[in-house]
């Protein structure tokens, strides 16, 4: 992965382009804010370190569960081939939209729906990023993670999660690493906590 491209890419993105409220204003703070629907855009470190642990290439086919703002997304988007981007609320999926082809990206495809099962149809994916957290490691997304592939997902209880760098080797085996504890908003659906 070029870090180089990533990290200048990431420094010349405008957050507060991806926030449409009150909370623009707090773009430059290095915290989560709120995006209205009980969802947030995570704090920039934790973007840009997450977007380091999943090592996407030019040539990666990308699935991300939750598009959130778009922010996320286009980081993915500039390194990778193609993303797939799932994201429940329909009203925050047609704002990032909106964003994201301003910008011009045309590598980037979008879906409505419950992405804790991932999409299906376009698996396998070399990489999956989950900006929400689960209670359990999804099996759908296991799943649909091609061998030799990552996938970095929160998991744990509400409070808290710790951060997963999962891979699949060429055998098909699971590796599971710790690599932080974080906060995120809940992966509703199966793996959620409260359904």
């Amino acid at each position: 992965m070029d870090w180089q491209k990533l990290e200048t890419y990431f420094r010349s993105l405008d957050r507060s382009f991806f926030i449409g409220n009150d909370m623009k204003k707090h773009a430059n703070i290095d915290a989560p804010l709120p995006i209205g629907f009980g969802q947030t855009i995570s704090q920039p470190s934790l973007v840009l370190e997450m977007t380091r642990l999943l090592e996407p290439k030019n040539n990666s086919k990308v699935l991300e569960i939750g598009t959130g703002s778009g922010f996320q997304t286009a980081l993915l988007a500039k390194m990778s081939e193609k993303v797939y981007t799932v994201e429940r609320i329909n009203e925050l999926a047609e704002e990032a939209k909106k964003r994201l082809e301003t910008l011009n990206f045309s590598n980037i495809y979008y879906k409505v729906g419950d992405g804790s099962i991932g999409w299906q149809e376009h698996a396998p994916y070399d990489r999956i990023m989950v900006t929400a957290a689960a209670g359990l490691l999804p099996d759908e997304l296991v799943n649909q993670l091609a061998t030799g592939g990552r996938m970095v997902v929160p998991i744990g209880p509400q409070d808290f999660q710790e951060l997963k760098l999962i891979t699949k080797t060429d055998s098909g085996k699971i590796n599971t690493e710790t690599v932080a504890m974080v906060r995120f908003v809940e992966l509703k659906g199966r793996y959620g906590w409260t359904e």
